[in-house]
């Protein structure tokens, strides 16, 4: 058979390290490796002298669950290498949901997973699977079932403990997902309702997942001065029911005291539980502007939320907490501190878009924790946010010592993260090239062959015969962020 393409003079990536050869490709798959010059028949030729080729990327965490409804060309991730996403991930997602909760999940869903162009036509996992699919994203996307959507369906935006009935419908609700497709069970212990679940339905949830050999996949409760007790939560629920542990961008929120800590907690529960994690490589974040609210402000959905940050009397209990604090909040506006926090999007309040909080309250006129609960009020809750919480020496320390694989949490609203652009090439060009923080070697292999295992997906992360053709040729002088 006549081959379709053949990659000519680059080195190619293997776990051990770069070997030259050229690469046939037939039909959408390596065909093999051949002798650099070998005679190939009718092929297509790509000439990669000088460059490196090597397996296609993969995100474990992309916030791509409705992009490709608006652009199935995903070029901020097509352009940086991704070949494969992971979505829905921090037990966020727009399936499974019911007729009582859908506006108010897209309303919700805003600030992270943002679209125009979709109806929101399915109810079920399996609908919203078959849905996108008929959208042609550019890459693959593997979903996680998130959550907090099970959580919605089954018992609305309430903070209580789920009844053994609800455990049951849970249980039912995310095995049939996981049926249909869902690679992962994702959680985002920071995000209502999702944030109300404790202990015995996590370990429930667990115990699905333990059935289909797939990961828990959790942002986790605290990321900051009780990120041990957080981490903790999730690698209990694992050893008990033998469930798979993949850590969400793995960091520390200020408190770099506890980094050894942290680090050595995460080696131990390696050794009794099968646990990665993943890390964005950067020392800010980005998400909604109501995580900053105190979890009791979003208990009963979003419409509760919104009129609690319009209330007087809730409004400075709201603030007040977000000074102070409470027992077990992360806290993270206390933690980065208005200064540190820039407002990336604030529908209806572009004034404010652009500036730090700290000034935002100086041009709104009040105080800064204040300003949160305004722009959240103003804004019907649809506003994010990049905080700065961390160092680039922690940052490093978890990218050298964790064997962190890699999650851009990219998400495309007006003013994104520049990880949303840039994940890859700081990871590998800044990180592993330039700083020697790891080899190119592992750090390629980190974010193909290993990110592939994690989710099972056995036709990719390696370039050998058989294999999916999903290729990524970059010239390894050049290939850094600029976002």
């Amino acid at each position: 058979m006549a081959a379709d393409l053949v990659i000519r003079g680059a080195d190619v990536h293997t776990p051990s390290g770069f070997i030259p050869a050229d690469v046939v490709v037939i039909d959408g798959r390596v065909d093999g490796l051949v002798s650099r010059g070998a005679t190939v028949a009718d092929a297509e030729t790509v000439y990669g002298d000088g460059c490196w080729l090597t397996p296609g990327f993969i995100d474990l965490h992309a916030h791509s669950a409705l992009r490709s409804f608006d652009e199935p060309q995903m070029a901020a991730k097509v352009s940086q290498g991704f070949t494969t996403q992971l979505i829905c991930p921090d037990g966020l997602g727009p399936a499974p949901v019911d007729d009582a909760h859908v506006a108010a999940r897209r309303d919700y869903l805003a600030g992270l997973e943002p679209s125009s162009l979709v109806a929101w036509s399915w109810r079920s996992f399996d609908q919203y699977l078959s849905v996108l699919d008929a959208s042609a994203p550019a890459t693959d996307l593997i979903s996680c079932v998130p959550h907090s959507a099970i959580r919605q369906v089954v018992m609305g935006d309430g903070d209580r403990d789920a009844t053994g009935e609800e455990l049951r419908q849970m249980q039912a609700l995310t095995d049939a997902s996981l049926a249909a497709g869902g690679a992962a069970v994702s959680f985002g212990m920071i995000y209502a309702p999702g944030m109300y679940g404790r202990g015995r339905e996590l370990r429930a949830l667990a115990s699905v997942a333990a059935k289909y050999g797939v990961p828990l996949v959790p942002h986790v409760r605290n990321e900051a001065s009780e990120s041990l007790a957080a981490m903790s939560e999730f690698i209990d629920a694992c050893r008990e029911t033998g469930a798979r542990l993949h850590i969400s961008h793995l960091k520390l929120i200020g408190n770099e005291d506890l980094l050894d800590q942290l680090l050595g907690l995460l080696e131990a529960a390696a050794t009794q539980i099968d646990l990665t994690v993943d890390q964005y490589p950067y020392g800010a974040g980005s998400t909604l502007l109501t995580a900053l609210l105190p979890p009791w402000a979003m208990a009963g959905g979003p419409e509760a939320a919104l009129a609690r940050v319009r209330d007087r009397a809730a409004r400075r209990e709201l603030a007040a907490d977000m000074r102070h604090g409470l027992p077990g909040w992360e806290n993270l506006y206390g933690s980065c501190g208005a200064e540190n926090v820039t407002i990336t999007q604030a529908t209806g309040l572009d004034e404010v878009v652009g500036h730090t909080v700290a000034e935002a309250a100086e041009m709104l006129k009040c105080e800064p924790a204040d300003a949160v609960v305004e722009i959240c009020a103003r804004t019907s809750l649809d506003a994010a946010m990049i905080d700065h919480y961390s160092t680039e020496r922690v940052v490093h320390e978890i990218y050298r010592r964790s064997g962190s694989l890699l999650g851009s949490d990219g998400v495309f609203n007006p003013s994104p993260h520049p990880r949303l652009y840039g994940s890859t090439g700081r990871f590998l060009g800044r990180f592993a090239i330039r700083g020697g923080l790891a080899s190119a070697t592992d750090a390629i292999e980190r974010m193909s062959g290993r990110s592939a295992a994690l989710l099972g997906l056995s036709d990719r992360g390696h370039i050998a015969a058989g294999q999916r053709a999903d290729l990524v040729l970059l010239n390894p002088h050049e290939f850094i962020d600029t976002a």
